[in-house]
């Protein structure tokens, strides 16, 4: 059974910097690709990363946002740095296989101006 478990989500002063983190169980995160979205009104993505190590971003964290994934400890990052109060948000993580999608439960990030 794949497991998602998100943490490092916390309050931050605007242009401040988290990092968060998604460990994997029950599957291997460099052997998929392996998503960022965030809830706000509406779930939406932020970045993504192939089994190969390539990235996409949303223009709206282009350049401010990393992600990136550890495999010996199987988990996928994301570096947040020049946070705006635009990005308080539950950020979760995300896989998709054989068409079934798993979801974490979910880490809140909360920027103040």
């Amino acid at each position: 059974q794949v497991k998602l478990v998100e943490s490092g989500g916390a309050l931050v002063q605007a242009g401040g910097s988290l990092r968060l983190s998604c460990a994997a169980s029950g599957m291997i995160v460099s052997g998929n690709t392996m998503y960022w979205y965030r809830q706000k009104a509406q779930r939406e993505l932020v970045a993504g990363i192939t089994s190969s190590g390539l990235t996409n971003y949303a223009d709206s964290v282009k350049g401010r946002f990393t992600i990136s994934r550890h495999d010996a400890k199987n988990t996928v990052y994301l570096q947040m740095n020049s946070l705006k109060p635009e990005d308080t948000a539950v950020y979760y993580c995300n896989v998709v296989r054989w068409g079934v999608g798993t979801w974490g439960q979910g880490t809140q990030v909360t920027v103040s101006s």
